[in-house]
Formats: C-alpha cells, structure tokens, sequence
C-alpha cells in the first residue's frame, strides 16, 4: 500500500504509481550522475574520432539527457534526436532541454529498441548509446540496425560500465566493514541474470555487425567526494536504489547499517560523512560504418 494514502489503491493505480516513483528515483540518479561525471563525459566526446563535425546525432536510451547535452554542448550545431522507452524520462529531458534553451535542438522519440521496427531515425553521423545497450535482449540486432541507419563514414559511440559506483572506504562503515561490497554482490548476481551483456566487450560484436573499430579507450573514475556535497546526494540516492534490490538478501545487521547510512536524520547517515570517493569505470568504442 502507498503510505500517502488510507486505503489500497487498485492494482493498475499502484502499479502506475510505483513506476512513476520508480522513473523519479532514476531520474534522480541519471542527473546526479551527469553532474558529478561532468568532466569524464566532457573528455569521451572529445575524444571521437570524427571526421567532420556532427550535425545529425542520435542518442539511444538516452534516459534523462546525459548524453544529449554533452553533445549539444560539443557540437553547436548539431541536433539530436533522443530516443528512450521512458516517457516520463523522455518528459524530464524534454523540460530540461526547455530550461536551458536547448528545446528546438533536441527530438525526443519513445521506441522500444528490442523491438524489430524501430522508427525512423534519419541517416545520422553520429549515433551514441551509453548505458543502454547492455538492456537489450538482442544487442546484435540492434547493432544491425544501427549500422544501416548511419550516414556513410557515421561514428557509433558505445560508452559500458565497469559497474555501479563505489562511494564508501572498504573499512567501512564502522562495525560492518565491506558492506557496500556485500551489497553489490547481491546486485550483480540479479542483475548478471537479467542483463546478461552488462559490462560487455562490445568490439567484437560491433566488428560482426559491420563495423570497423577506429578506437578503444578505458576511463578510470576516482572522485573525491569531500569537496563536493552533490557526491553525498549521488550516493544516498544510489544506495537507496540498491537496497531495494539487495535487502532480502543481507544479513540483518548488514541491513540495519545500511537503513542507518540512508537514514538522513541517523548520525551515521552516508551525507554526515567526510571519506566519500566515486569509484568506477567507464569503456567506449568508437565504430564507423564504412
């Protein structure tokens, strides 16, 4: 039952809510991350090899814009079309996109990219996909696809994760030392089962599409958390998505210190501390379409 209201909601008002705070909670997560990785996305779009400057971009699964608006930013005048199965990310995007002016740049489609027809996107130069290809249940075909829409000598960008962040020393926190580890542990078992191409080596099956790689490069990600307060909020807001994930799984009193770090009011809550650090890892290939 949504606490908010007295009494139970039909089945399809809760399902609706639960994915309208669902979206939220991501979008939360989505924006944070652009910010606080602001300069290592900067450095990827910086990085493509491009022959001339973009001006016809896709950005696939695109979720809140991250991706749209570096580029937007990289390229002047290049326009995007942004697509996403989300309407309520695409909406998000679309209102920021409002709020920085941006609006008559950007295109957002709604698509299912597992699906076989997918719209028409044009002939872009550059088709980028960060984060979202690994959601797929046939990649390969997708990777197909995506070749035969590209303008000739078009760039397609796969940006893949190493993982979620890790925010908290290994020591801590105190009393249940590794329980971050712990919890992605947990995560990465149910997320290996449904995601089975998450943290993919993408080279090979972008060369078996069609493509041919024009560069691999591996970005290592180590932000130190204490001069900047958006790394607390990016870590409670991951965290707590974690836990809806993890909790049937950990040990009571792992679950206890993990309620008392996302507990803003607990004195032991994760934006009290001063040890924060964002640790990840990012990979991008960068294909042309002969």
């Amino acid at each position: 039952m949504d606490r908010t209201h007295p009494h139970p909601l039909p089945h399809s008002a809760q399902q609706g809510r639960h994915q309208e705070h669902d979206a939220d909670d991501l979008a939360e997560i989505l924006d944070l991350d652009a910010e606080v990785l602001a300069e290592h996305l900067s450095s990827i779009t910086a990085w493509l090899p491009l022959e001339t400057r973009p001006r016809r971009i896709v950005d696939l699964g695109c979720g809140t814009g991250t991706g749209t608006f570096a580029l937007l930013d990289r390229f002047p005048g290049a326009h995007v079309t942004a697509v996403d199965a989300s309407a309520a990310l695409l909406q998000h995007l679309r209102v920021k996109a409002g709020a920085h002016g941006l609006a008559e740049r950007v295109r957002t489609v709604q698509a299912d990219l597992d699906s076989p027809g997918w719209p028409d996107l044009g002939s872009p130069d550059l088709v980028w996909a960060s984060a979202s290809l690994h959601h797929l249940a046939r990649p390969d075909r997708a990777l197909r696809t995506v070749r035969d829409a590209l303008a000739p000598g078009g760039v397609f960008a796969v940006v893949e994760l190493a993982g979620f962040p890790r925010f908290l020393p290994e020591n801590a926190p105190e009393g249940r030392p590794g329980l971050e580890e712990r919890c992605h542990a947990l995560t990465d078992r149910h997320q290996a089962e449904h995601m089975p191409h998450r943290g993919a080596d993408w080279g090979p099956l972008l060369t078996a599409a069609g493509f041919t790689i024009e560069g691999r490069r591996t970005l290592a990600v180590d932000i130190d958390g204490s001069r900047s307060e958006t790394v607390g909020r990016y870590a409670l807001a991951g965290l707590r998505r974690i836990r809806q994930a993890a909790a049937t799984g950990l040990h009571p009193e792992d679950l206890t210190a993990l309620d008392q770090l996302l507990d803003t009011d607990s004195p032991h809550s994760i934006l009290r501390r001063d040890d924060l650090a964002v640790r990840t890892g990012r990979t991008v290939w960068a294909a042309r379409r002969a």
